[in-house]
């Protein structure tokens, strides 16, 4: 049983003990404690407005009634989304002029599994120093709820589905003409998540016609682990040499990560989803990229290429975001999938993801692979190891620190170790009790033994 606080929102697992688990007094507490923080940023006014939307996930309806009872509690007016996406809801906070917004999901943790993802009025992840007040504000439980007569109202609101898919066809960038005269047949796997439902429906309005979904039912029994990684991938894979597809397409439970699969059942990989995208979009427009520390240092060669500059951020959306501001980026994200297109919005968003990578590849002569070809084969060893409560992280990190100090060393975000042109990122996970490994090489094997030595040096002095 788990509680997270950190700054890609309140997670936990449902069920258990208040205050070990997202439990009922947990989310209503966190909720309030949200609420009462946009309540007094806006001052006198009498009304504010929340937008909320959830995933597929078992526990969502449970969860939605919590935290949309509570706003109201507060005097706070709730748009309700209803089963929508990430970034669906990220657009729709400021079309509606909200002060911000709630997304009801653990992104791809497994079913047990359920978060509070909380936004500005912008429509972005709040920032750290805010989220550290919300966290002393719900343990001193300093709430100020309202009068009957004042409590908030709850509005329905379905329409967002489409908006959102309107706003993609008439980003400039996005081909639909190029895309439907491809006739593409393409394998979804929805992971049985608002995916189901939002991707056939994208790339319809695309003109894709041939559509196969798999793990269809929006019931929240994922049909495998939910994160869209290669050992979870098999169906996807083998129904697309099967039923002689074009590509497959991966998302998450809300749909902000995205992974291709090749005509032959082979992976893109999630990494280089941002990679293909990003040289879609400067081969269109000159400019700078940001991606986190832990992403394929491929994506810096294709800026390069392109005559931009290529800036690392620490991991986290917020962090990528802030780092895409202030150097002005035309494209960022992170390796794990997650694209952001700024001027579209700046949150990561596998459906306009989609729309580029497939307007991409619609301009290309060959196929999903012979564009994979395109780019380097660096190979990312992503491994994680399970903390116990109470692990002096930090103190673990300085030890290891030392160890390497002769060679390049970035402690911005975890403890980053450059080996001459590969490179190892040990961090904290912002959503799980785990610290990452991620390590890069040119040689698969090769990534593999740095990642496995630096694990060993981090058992030994755990």
């Amino acid at each position: 049983m788990s509680l997270i606080k950190s700054i890609s929102g309140i997670r936990g697992t449902i069920g258990g003990k208040t205050g070990e688990t997202l439990s009922p007094v947990d989310i209503v507490k966190f909720t309030a404690a949200y609420g009462t923080i946009l309540r007094k940023a806006a001052g006198s006014r009498k009304k504010i407005k929340v937008v909320v939307g959830r995933d597929g996930r078992i526990s969502g309806p449970l969860v939605s009634s919590l935290v949309t009872a509570t706003l109201n509690a507060l005097g706070i007016d709730v748009i309700d989304l209803g089963l929508s996406t990430t970034p669906t809801v990220e657009i729709a906070v400021p079309r509606e002029k909200a002060e911000g917004g709630i997304i009801l999901t653990a992104s791809h943790n497994p079913k047990e599994w359920n978060a509070l993802k909380l936004l500005n009025s912008e429509g972005e992840f709040i920032s750290a120093e805010l989220g550290k007040q919300l966290l002393e504000i719900a343990a001193a439980e300093d709430f100020d709820f309202v009068a009957v007569d004042k409590l908030g109202t709850i509005k329905q609101d379905d329409s967002y589905l489409q908006k959102h898919i309107d706003a993609i066809l008439a980003y400039a960038l996005v081909k639909k003409d190029a895309i439907a005269k491809k006739n593409f047949k393409i394998v979804v796997d929805a992971i049985n998540s608002t995916g189901a439902t939002f991707v056939p429906a994208l790339l319809k309005a695309l003109g894709v016609t041939n559509i196969i979904v798999l793990n269809s039912d929006v019931s929240g029994n994922f049909a495998h682990n939910p994160e869209p990684l290669p050992d979870h991938l098999a169906e996807l894979s083998s129904t697309v040499v099967r039923e002689k597809a074009d590509l497959g397409i991966a998302v998450d439970p809300d749909v902000d990560r995205l992974c291709f699969v090749n005509e032959d059942g082979s992976m893109f990989g999630e990494e280089y989803t941002l990679v293909a995208v990003a040289d879609y979009i400067l081969s269109q427009r000159k400019g700078n990229t940001v991606s986190n520390m832990s992403s394929t240092k491929a994506l810096k060669e294709i800026t390069l290429k392109h005559g931009g500059t290529y800036y690392p951020s620490a991991v986290g959306e917020v962090n990528v975001v802030t780092k895409m501001k202030a150097v002005d980026a035309v494209i960022g994200g992170e390796g794990n999938g997650g694209i952001i297109v700024p001027d579209f919005h700046y949150g990561r968003d596998a459906l306009i993801g989609i729309a580029l990578f497939l307007s991409h590849l619609a301009t290309q002569k060959g196929s999903i692979k012979s564009l994979r070809r395109l780019y380097p084969d660096y190979f990312i060893s992503k491994n994680k190891i399970e903390l116990d409560k109470g692990t002096d992280l930090p103190t673990i990190l300085t030890k290891i620190k030392q160890k390497y100090s002769k060679l390049p060393v970035n402690d911005e975000d975890g403890l980053k170790i450059e080996f001459d042109d590969d490179w190892v990122h040990l961090r904290m996970s912002n959503t799980e009790p785990i610290i990452r490994i991620y390590s890069e090489s040119d040689y698969e094997v090769k990534a593999k033994n740095i990642a496995h030595k630096l694990m060993q040096d981090i058992k030994e002095n755990m």
